[in-house]
């Protein structure tokens, strides 16, 4: 989906190193003092405008996050919710995912959400999807033993791929929804892609996979 460009985005983000982490690598291996408490540390891929990782902060107190989105005028948009709802355990970073090695040692991140990535339809353009295995070994080296993600799309065939490409990786599945809105799942936050197609009829996927 084509963005609007926010010119002035990036000097926003910049006035709030309270919310928006400015160097994360400086944390690599210490993230507590980020936050007010000491608590385990989820991160979002993709965060777009934040709905998903507020939700889930004000859902889960005990709990910090992360929202990690590489468009500047995008994830803006998250940190007006979190400037909004003043929201302590949630801070922001406009990083690139393939980078995450440099701001996340081994066993810094209790779990991945990874929610309606690019689905990179095409086969020459598989090594961009966020479950290629390449991703994989770069969530592994910074989750902690037997870490989680967990995936959510609307995309059949991105899902079927991953689910491949994680037996592939050898991770164990230990949920799996073909139609998450009709599952008796409970504590599902939405995203504003997730309302956007669940709204035309699409169905959505979502699994939880462990690293083993």
């Amino acid at each position: 989906m084509r963005q609007r460009n926010k010119p002035w985005a990036k000097d926003k983000l910049n006035e709030y190193p309270q919310y928006v982490i400015a160097s994360p690598q400086e944390h690599k291996g210490n993230w507590d003092p980020v936050f007010d408490q000491k608590q385990p540390l989820h991160i979002e891929i993709g965060t777009g405008k934040g709905r998903f990782i507020t939700g889930m902060a004000k859902a889960n107190p005990h709990i910090n996050y992360i929202g990690i989105e590489l468009a500047e005028s995008v994830i803006v948009t998250a940190l007006d919710r979190i400037i909004e709802e003043e929201i302590p355990n949630v801070k922001l970073m406009n990083v690139n995912a393939n980078d995450l090695e440099e701001f996340f040692a081994k066993g810094d991140v209790d779990r991945v959400y990874l929610n309606f990535s690019d689905p990179w339809p095409k086969s020459r353009h598989a090594k961009r999807r966020l479950t290629y295995k390449s991703f994989l070994q770069i969530y592994e080296n910074i989750l902690v033993d037997q870490g989680e993600i967990h995936f959510k799309t609307d995309n059949q065939g991105l899902f079927e791929y991953s689910l491949t490409s994680f037996s592939e990786y050898g991770m164990l599945l230990t949920y799996v929804s073909l139609d998450l809105h009709k599952s008796d799942y409970e504590g599902n936050i939405m995203t504003e892609y997730e309302e956007k197609f669940s709204n035309k009829g699409s169905r959505i996927y979502r699994c939880e996979v462990r690293y083993q």
